[in-house]
């Protein structure tokens, strides 16, 4: 008998030493941010209606059926006047970018922020652990995380990783990527820089399917600067709860929806199909049911599976068509990828206007940043004052693949208003009216008698 109390005494040992041990792993695996910046171009760089004109003049290629598509597919766009585009296309030199060009775009953007990331939260570059840098168009030798090296001189047995290819989703991918790492390495600093590469990518040929990405995407970016250190949560501005990834790159139509191609002229460009919005449905789908119950309460799960249960079929209904998503999330960080995108994700979760404000005003005022989209409707969040300590913020990303990147993070405090790139212009906003000033200049040129007018020396019948 002696014995065999021995033995339970020491399973019971062991058993509680295994979750003492478990508890204290995964305090020591938390992720907490400790500071973000986002990209801000010149103002001679903003892309109004009249520099978009006189690129579009620019191109020879296209003809009144193409010009009549461009005034459709700006004016639903949901982009403002006052995007940024890249030194060379607002210069005339799309056709023909160099190598040159990539790289200022890049310098740019990453040093620009991440100077001013280092400065605010003063950490120097010397104590970086960890560094990823995601630009899917534009992936040079050196790579671009060497270039980051080289200019602030980190050690040499820093850990970098350079990801292309990922499209706007790759900021989520970083993240997590930083996430899983911290649960290996401990007390790191780790720097994620999530930009994307314009200047050698504008498409100047006239296939439609291609010209969509001309109107929707602009110059943006963001550093955000991570860190495992329990003595830094005190000022940190979130922790990240979870993120889950869903890549559906199985099906054919999903994969060839959002692709990098050549057109049969031979001009390079990025493809978006109208199979786009059914692969980023399904994608959507299958992230939440692995991310909800991750976020959710118990009772608001059990309420929805006994609802679920009585009724006979849910064919054709949302998966959260049913489910108080607010029971677990108190803002929606959507994916400013343009008017539609913004649209269809809202009524997908069920979303009022103040919801979706974040994310409309960000893809107004900078467009389609690609990876670095999210952050800037973040810190829109934060530049109006809506972050209280305790809250959730859901990050939903899409991205070529077809992909589907979300995350959940908590609010670690209170007095977040930091207006960043909002500084200047934050008071303006919301603005109720952000009809596209196309309509107002050019909505002409959709009259039948256009068919026998000489445009910019061209004409058309």
């Amino acid at each position: 008998m002696d014995f065999l109390m021995k033995i339970c005494l020491l399973f019971l040992c062991g058993l509680i030493s295994h979750f003492v041990n478990m508890f204290f792993q995964k305090r020591n695996q938390q992720c907490y941010m400790l500071g973000y910046e986002c990209f801000k171009a010149a103002d001679d760089r903003k892309l109004d209606t009249d520099a978009c004109v006189k690129v579009v003049l620019r191109n020879k290629n296209l003809g009144l059926d193409q010009y009549r598509f461009l005034l459709k597919t700006i004016v639903s766009s949901g982009l403002g006047e006052e995007t940024y585009g890249p030194r060379n296309v607002i210069d005339g030199r799309e056709e023909f970018p160099s190598e040159n060009d990539a790289h200022a775009e890049m310098d740019e953007i990453m040093f620009s922020t991440l100077d001013t990331l280092f400065e605010k939260t003063r950490v120097s570059p010397t104590e970086i652990d960890i560094l990823v840098v995601d630009v899917s168009l534009f992936s040079p030798a050196p790579s671009l995380t060497s270039r980051i090296i080289n200019r602030y001189k980190m050690r040499d047995n820093i850990k970098s990783f350079s990801l292309s290819g990922m499209g706007c989703s790759a900021s989520m991918i970083a993240i997590d990527m930083v996430q899983q790492l911290f649960k290996t390495y401990k007390n790191q600093f780790a720097i994620v820089v999530s930009t994307e590469s314009i200047a050698r990518h504008w498409y100047c040929g006239k296939e439609k399917s291609m010209m969509l990405s001309n109107c929707l995407f602009r110059n943006g970016g963001c550093s955000i600067l991570l860190t495992n250190k329990r003595n830094l949560r005190d000022r940190c501005l979130l922790k990240l709860k979870c993120a889950v990834r869903t890549n559906i790159g199985y099906d054919n139509e999903a994969y060839g929806c959002c692709i990098q191609v050549e057109d049969p002229q031979g001009y390079q460009g990025f493809l978006l199909t109208k199979n786009l919005t059914k692969a980023a449905a399904k994608a959507f789908t299958g992230n939440l049911k692995l991310l909800l119950p991750k976020i959710l309460p118990v009772w608001e799960l059990l309420r929805y599976a006994i609802s679920t249960l009585r009724k006979k079929s849910t064919k054709g209904q949302n998966l959260s068509s049913n489910l108080n998503l607010k029971s677990g999330v108190d803002h929606f960080c959507l994916h400013p990828g343009g008017r539609a995108v913004i649209d269809g994700l809202g009524k997908s979760l069920g979303l009022s206007e103040y919801d979706l404000e974040p994310t409309r005003m960000a893809l107004y005022r900078f467009g389609n940043t690609s990876a670095g989209g999210l952050w800037y409707v973040l810190s829109y969040m934060e530049a109006k004052k809506r972050l209280k300590k305790g809250d959730k913020i859901l990050m939903v990303s899409l991205g070529a693949g077809f992909m589907c990147n979300n995350c959940v993070w908590e609010v670690m405090k209170d007095g977040l208003e930091d207006t960043r790139v909002w500084e200047d212009c934050i008071d303006e906003y919301p603005r109720r009216d952000v009809v596209n000033p196309f309509t107002e200049k050019y909505s002409w040129i959709k009259d039948e008698c256009m068919n026998f007018v000489r445009i910019n020396g061209r004409m058309f019948y």
